[in-house]
């Protein structure tokens, strides 16, 4: 407490203590998001073609003569031809195609808060004057 003397007002004055101000308090609260994607792809084509062919021929001619002459005349002749022939053919096809696809995504999202408050405040103490007491406006921040 501060004193104040009046001077010659034949009043006993006495002063107190006063404050006046301004308070600014904030609430912060950041945004964060999150994001990830994956993709993956796979196309595939498969084509066999397989051929054999297998061929085998054989072939003969011949000619035969035989002559005997002493007693009594022989004579003898032969002809004769051998074929022979063999084939073997195979195919064979095989085909396929296909595709694969996978896909993954994930997202996470924190959203922001942000808040202010603003106060004005005003603070008094007594005043005494003539030995009596009144209350100078008190308000609470």
């Amino acid at each position: 407490m501060s004193d104040f003397d009046a001077g010659d007002t034949g009043h006993d004055v006495d002063y107190g203590h006063y404050e006046a101000g301004q308070e600014h308090d904030a609430l912060d609260q950041l945004h964060q998001a999150h994001g990830s994607e994956a993709d993956a792809q796979s196309q595939f084509g498969v084509y066999e073609n397989d051929h054999h062919a297998q061929e085998s021929t054989d072939f003969s001619q011949g000619h035969h003569v035989e002559y005997d002459q002493p007693a009594a005349v022989h004579y003898e002749s032969d002809d004769f031809t051998n074929y022979s022939h063999d084939a073997s053919v195979d195919d064979h096809v095989f085909a396929a195609e296909g595709s694969e696809s996978s896909h993954q995504a994930e997202f996470g999202e924190l959203d922001a808060l942000q808040q202010r408050f603003d106060g004005a405040f005003a603070e008094g103490t007594q005043l005494h004057t003539d030995g009596g007491e009144a209350q100078l406006g008190v308000a609470d921040k």
